[in-house]
């Protein structure tokens, strides 16, 4: 049982080669080391993680027909897509603007775990949408919970035209539950980051002199 743990594990390591586990780890090891040095923590590698790991779903992941819509496909990977964009609004706490940097690493790291279209489709579509959610992040002075729920309404439509467009998953239920996911992980997250914002606020309203 170990030993078909194990070489699953290799597996899915080394996606393309079993051989290429070493350096695998290494480039593991410098990744960690880069995004720690900009001052990535647990969101920032979360967020260099997960880019690879949605696209590398994106291929493996089977097209479901529609019984009411036959001529339209539905991955359902589009549901989860919505964590990418509002673990890189907690990353940027993290990092500032070095998030364009763990950016542009999960996004190379998606060179090796998907194929090639996919790959360049989320690479575009990253460069347009996540400039546009730092730029809202950057140059707003909206409370943390405001601008995860603003950015998220922005981004999510343009990233995810371009992306489904390039990868050859554009259809309207894709479309769809892709957006909705995403504004429903940031609704979600954005009402929790907002009620621990009100209660740090209630006790500076009760003692403005603190």
């Amino acid at each position: 049982m170990m030993d078909s743990f194990s070489s699953a594990l290799v597996a899915a390591l080394a996606y393309r080669n079993p051989d290429h586990l070493p350096l695998i780890l290494l480039c593991y090891a410098i990744t960690g080391l880069v995004i720690w040095r900009l001052g990535g923590r647990t969101w920032g590698i979360v967020y260099v993680a997960l880019i690879p790991f949605v696209n590398w779903s994106f291929g493996w992941a089977p097209q479901w027909q529609l019984p009411f819509a036959p001529q339209f496909g539905f991955n359902p990977v589009t549901i989860v897509t919505g964590l990418v964009l509002v673990v890189r609004d907690f990353a940027q706490r993290e990092m500032r603007h070095y998030v364009l940097v763990a950016m542009a690493i999960g996004v190379g790291w998606s060179f090796y775990y998907a194929n090639p279209q996919i790959a360049i489709a989320s690479a575009t579509a990253f460069a347009i949408a996540e400039l546009l959610d730092w730029a809202l992040f950057t140059f707003t002075r909206y409370r943390l919970s405001t601008r995860v729920m603003l950015s998220s309404l922005f981004a999510a439509p343009l990233d995810t035209t371009v992306f489904l467009f390039g990868a050859g998953f554009l259809t309207f239920p894709n479309w769809l539950m892709s957006v909705i996911g995403k504004l429903l992980g940031a609704a979600v997250v954005s009402g929790m980051v907002r009620r621990g914002e009100n209660q740090k606020e209630s006790p500076e309203r009760q003692n403005p002199s603190d």
